[in-house]
């Protein structure tokens, strides 16, 4: 993959939250200048746009946006649920109009995709699926150093469809379909995150624990632990796997907080490898390299992918 050419502006970028907005600056996207945060505005548009206004300065640079919500490429409208404000807004129109320049958004998952393409893990790779375990299942998918965002803005989301399975782990257990928020039940997003790894872990064995004790528990050798982990492995290395067979991706970074947890993205990688066609011995599931920034280096490589000055 050809590496992004320089704008001739500096690039106004943000990562975009329901608690806070954090933005920089930057010509290319190993050279991010952070710009500091302030609280998202949450329920009031025209105090969110005298905020962004406000951080991108004088600047003539075009602004990027890493965000939390689905953007329809179609007719620029954002589904943005945690901040209500810009739900249902056509945000980019809107934005430029107010700001007086070029504004370019992006989901989050997609800037972070976009992000591990050009500047991390993923650099050299033509398909990159960036796959986020945070506290839910999300993923963003580059091609040749682009986002493919797909009819509705949905491209990416792994994390929803009714595939998760109901028997799973070595030996098997039984396991229910739980209701999902997109409104349908058995997804990988309810099973496949933080919060899954702790509805796992309540169903097999009782017990209430947030997944950081999960996780420290089965790093130290705990057996329940480890079964939970067993078990939402199984669950999440099948789903995953079709989407490689079906778009044919060289790496999958992991972000998220369990993409931070090595042990486990090498457990995920193994069973994964172990279920898709291409027969390989190179990790092909991998930790994210980026660990700062994610977001603004992902919305300063979209304004550089799509050329904008």
């Amino acid at each position: 993959m050809p590496p992004p050419r320089r704008a001739r502006q500096p690039i106004v970028c943000f990562d975009i939250g329901g608690s806070a907005i954090k933005g920089g600056t930057a010509t290319e996207a190993s050279a991010v200048v952070p710009l500091g945060r302030v609280a998202t505005p949450a329920h009031d548009f025209d105090a969110f746009v005298v905020a962004i206004a406000g951080m991108a300065g004088a600047s003539e640079g075009p602004v990027a946006m890493s965000i939390t919500g689905v953007v329809d490429p179609e007719t620029d409208l954002i589904t943005a649920a945690n901040i209500p404000c810009i739900d249902g807004r056509r945000l980019r129109p809107d934005l430029e109009e107010r700001l007086g320049r070029p504004v370019l958004i992006a989901n989050d998952a997609d800037c972070f995709a976009l992000a591990e393409a050009g500047a991390g893990a993923g650099r050299g790779h033509r398909i990159v699926f960036g796959a986020i375990l945070g506290t839910g299942v999300g993923g963003g998918l580059v091609i040749d150093g682009r986002i493919v965002t797909g009819a509705g803005g949905f491209a990416g989301e792994w994390g929803h469809a009714p595939v998760a399975a109901m028997r799973a782990g070595h030996p098997p257990v039984d396991l229910p379909h739980l209701p999902c928020g997109c409104g349908l039940s058995g997804c990988v997003d309810t099973v496949g995150g933080a919060r899954g790894m702790e509805r796992l872990h309540r169903h097999l064995h009782g017990i209430a624990l947030p997944s950081t004790s999960i996780v420290e528990a089965w790093l130290a050798g705990d057996a329940a632990a480890a079964r939970t982990i067993e078990v939402q492995i199984d669950l999440l290395a099948s789903p995953l796997a079709l989407v490689l067979n079906v778009i044919g991706a060289d790496i999958v970074p992991v972000g998220g907080g369990l993409g931070r947890v090595r042990p486990f993205v090498s457990r995920l990688d193994a069973e994964v490898r172990a279920r898709i066609l291409r027969r390989t011995d190179r990790p092909i599931v991998v930790p994210g390299e980026i660990e700062v920034e994610a977001g603004l280096v992902g919305a300063a490589l979209l304004a550089l992918s799509e050329g904008s000055e």
